[in-house]
């Protein structure tokens, strides 16, 4: 029986050839779309995830501003995870962290930079449960200079030769130490938020000069370290919490422990001095929205094409009706026509999905796989298109096996029926979600716009930093003497406009500026709750970025590297509460009373762009080996270009300092890639807003074909006594528009308050404007118009005799 259910259902596939290319169209798609999001939202939220990780936390500071306390930094203190774990039994173990962006490798002639990697406890592979594939874990961060390389970082510098036991030379800020390798392990996978590429035993911080005596003490003072704890199962984490908040083991009102998930930190923390660039529970959310709602509109699509195809084979139900079928038979038919209809659209989809992943990678900045591990984790998701399926089929076949078999045979189950007003909601339905998705479109592209539009502050345009490691056996002054030397020579060459030394410059990251608490004005007052944001650069830092000053200026020439002069920026002023004038020129002191002069007032600048708020800063003169900033001179530069211009940077560089590293960041092309997370979800938006448009239309395209069919007879009559050719138009076309404007006054909150809440999460922000709200309702009702009226004006324009003979 079931077999010839499905031969049936082939035969009627393949007769209504229109009717199944629309239906299984709309549902490839929206499986496909569902599948590519829903793989990238299960990778969002797969970080992290290794054996023992549900017992694994991140310490954080909170502080206390105001009469609360809100988080702080992401770094505690070389103490903290020492003095909590001796005081808290639940606290089975830590692992402290000191951060390195980068590290230069010597062994033999190889000089390799390496991106991130870090100082580490030797209880790191007790508590990250990523596999050691050689040496002991145990032990490989045990003793004082030994070092734990990723297996690609042994293989860069080893080749094929066993890396236990070798020795190399590792470059840190001018600081050179030698490590054994006393380890290999596995390349930590891209859903890990702290992406070590090596790790440094802790103890080598005793034997290695970055650290003074002050920094190796155990202290509360100093929060440059990243602490994880693993705590016992089934701890309560709330109440341990609380255990830690009243501790007050910080010693200080000012600031308190907290601590989080380590599986929550990809989606939900924005701290400062992350480690990573995180990703959005936000983007997510708006995203897994997205997959839902273009599903749901190629499910309504075939529910609404379904039930009006059902009127056509009203008198085909009737005849089996009066031949003996009973309604569970006709049930189990349409059942098994419908599955057919959904399997054959999901195995589409899953090839389309496998065939535009490439792109949709690019799209989201995402190297995303489908296979069956892939498919195994969103399989809840599967699951419910599974379930999609049945439901799909079941009011259709309800319907059909409903119908009266005298009124079927006669003709008059259309006029009878509740199916219009099922299909005007399941019309309305799909418009609302299309004007939603439309809205988010305009605002989130809005924003985006706004935030690139706004004023910085500073000047990026042609500005390059330039930065290596110098390796010299020469003392540091006669390196640093060289630093200045190399710096004088490219301020001859003709495309270079000016230089400038900096720690840092606006869009590096929050790892290369520190932070200070406890500043003590000029009148004695001191501030012990803010934190304040510093770096150092040099006299002609302000000039080439083109910082504006409101009083003062620069820093007064001096031959001393360090001559505590400071200038702060508005910001500060408005945080200390006080004027330009009661500052300048005035001492402040800070770390440990040390005094520092203030030479001048900045304007404010944006030194992470528009979407956090403005930081209080100082910056402090040093003069010594840092970010050599050049401002490159557009015309001088158009004679050998940009490249050229760079190679000759790195040619005199390598001159000046023949073993060493040389790499090159153009300011303004840095500062923009902060917001390329924000730019992929716009077009990743733009994309899916397209396609459920375009579902949307392909359903109306279907449903208006066979409403003009319907009425054909009706048509000819009209044009027989006289209508025109816009009355016929305003006949057809009329519904469509009221269905349009009822999603639209409906889609307008849900729109609203959607974006509201988006738009919170960034501290500058554009309106809310009505004019998006507007454009969204009329680019609907254009795609509604455009949809319908081909096949409008066809009957329209028809031959009434032909229409009226045939009926």
């Amino acid at each position: 029986m079931i077999k010839l259910y499905f031969k049936i259902a082939l035969r009627y596939l393949f007769k209504n050839k229109m009717y199944s290319f629309i239906n299984i169209g709309g549902l490839a798609i929206g499986i496909a779309s569902f599948v590519l999001i829903m793989i990238y939202v299960a990778h969002e939220k797969s970080y992290d995830r290794f054996l023992g990780s549900e017992n694994v936390y991140r310490l954080y500071m909170d502080y206390l501003e105001g009469d609360t306390y809100e988080p702080g930094d992401v770094m505690t203190y070389n103490a903290s995870g020492p003095e909590l774990k001796s005081m808290f039994p639940e606290i089975e173990d830590f692992v402290r962290f000191y951060y390195f962006e980068r590290m230069t490798f010597v062994y033999d002639d190889l000089i390799l930079e390496q991106p991130i990697g870090s100082m580490a406890d030797a209880s790191y592979f007790s508590i990250f449960g990523y596999p050691l594939l050689k040496g002991a874990p145990e032990k490989a961060l045990e003793r004082p200079n030994t070092i734990v390389l990723s297996s690609t970082l042994a293989q860069k510098i080893f080749g094929i030769q066993d890396p236990i036991g070798k020795t190399l030379k590792a470059h840190w800020d001018s600081y050179e130490t030698v490590l054994t390798v006393t380890g290999v392990m596995a390349d930590l996978p891209h859903n890990a938020h702290y992406r070590n590429n090596y790790l440094i035993s802790f103890a080598t911080e005793k034997t290695w000069g970055i650290f003074n005596e002050q920094q190796l003490r155990m202290n509360f003072n100093m929060n440059n370290y990243y602490t994880y704890i693993r705590v016992a199962p089934n701890t309560d984490i709330d109440q341990l919490r609380q255990k830690i908040i009243a501790s007050d083991v910080e010693d200080s009102v000012d600031e308190r422990h907290n601590l989080e998930h380590i599986e929550k930190i990809h989606l939900y923390s924005d701290k400062p001095y992350e480690v990573s660039v995180n990703g959005s529970a936000t983007r997510v959310n708006f995203l897994t929205a997205i997959a839902f709602i273009i599903l749901v509109l190629s499910w309504l699509n075939y529910i609404n094409l379904s039930t009006t195809k059902s009127l056509e084979r009203a008198k085909e139900i009737g005849i089996r009706k009066v031949s003996g079928a009973q309604r569970p038979q006709l049930i189990l038919q349409s059942l098994v026509e419908s599955t057919l209809i959904n399997l054959i659209a999901l195995g589409i989809g899953l090839v389309l999905a496998y065939l535009i992943l490439p792109l949709f990678n690019n799209l989201i900045g995402q190297d995303l796989l489908l296979t069956a591990n892939s498919l195994n984790d969103i399989f809840p998701y599967l699951a419910f298109v599974l379930f999609g399926i049945v439901l799909a089929g079941v009011y259709p076949a309800l319907l059909l096996s409903s119908y009266n078999p005298t009124k079927a045979l006669k003709g008059k189950i259309q006029t009878q029926t509740s199916g219009p007003n099922l299909r005007k909601g399941l019309i309305v339905t799909q418009f609302i979600a299309t004007i939603v998705l439309l809205i988010g479109t305009l605002m989130v592209t809005k924003q985006i716009k706004y935030l690139q539009s706004r004023p910085l502050g500073t000047n990026l345009n042609q500005v390059v930093a330039l930065k290596g490691e110098i390796i010299s056996t020469q003392s540091d002054s006669l390196v640093t003497q060289s630093f200045y030397t190399y710096k004088e020579e490219i301020e001859r060459l003709s495309f270079v406009e000016n230089t400038a030394v900096s720690q840092t410059y606006p869009g590096d990251s929050f790892d290369n500026l520190s932070s200070t608490k406890g500043i003590t004005l000029p009148n004695g007052i001191k501030n012990t709750t803010d934190i304040f944001y510093t770096y150092q650069a040099q006299s002609d830092y302000f000039d080439l970025m083109g910082l504006e000053w409101v009083a003062g200026g620069t820093f007064t020439p001096t031959t001393q590297d360090n001559s505590k002069q400071v200038v702060v920026n508005e910001t500060f002023l408005k945080e200390m509460g006080i004027s330009a004038e009661a500052i300048v020129h005035k001492n402040l002191s800070f770390w440990g009373n040390q005094e520092w002069v203030v030479t001048g007032v900045f304007k404010d600048y944006h030194h992470f762009g528009h979407k956090g708020k403005l930081l209080p800063m100082l910056i402090r003169q040093r003069r010594g080996i840092s970010n050599l900033l050049v401002k490159l001179d557009q015309k001088a530069l158009s004679a050998q270009g940009v490249s050229g211009a760079l190679s000759q940077l790195e040619a005199q560089w390598k001159e000046q300092f023949p073993k060493s590293t040389f790499k090159y960041t153009f300011l303004d092309q840095n500062f923009q890639a902060q917001y390329q997370a924000e730019r992929n979800f716009s077009t990743a938006f733009q994309v899916f807003t397209f396609l459920a448009i375009f579902i949307a239309a392909l359903g109306l395209f279907g449903l208006t074909s066979y409403t003009v069919v319907l009425r054909k007879k009706e048509i000819g009559v009209r044009k027989v006594n006289g209508a025109s050719l816009l009355d016929i138009l305003h006949l057809l076309n009329i519904d469509f528009v009221k269905w349009i404007g009822l999603s639209f006054v409906l889609a307008i909150p849900i729109g609203w308050f959607a974006m509201d809440r988006w738009l919170q999460g960034f501290a500058y922000k554009t309106e809310l404007s009505w004019w998006v709200f507007a454009l969204a309702g009329i680019a609907a009702l254009l795609v509604a118009l455009i949809t319908v009226s081909g096949q409008s004006l066809q009957a329209a324009l028809a031959n009434p005799v032909d229409s009226l003979r045939d009926e």
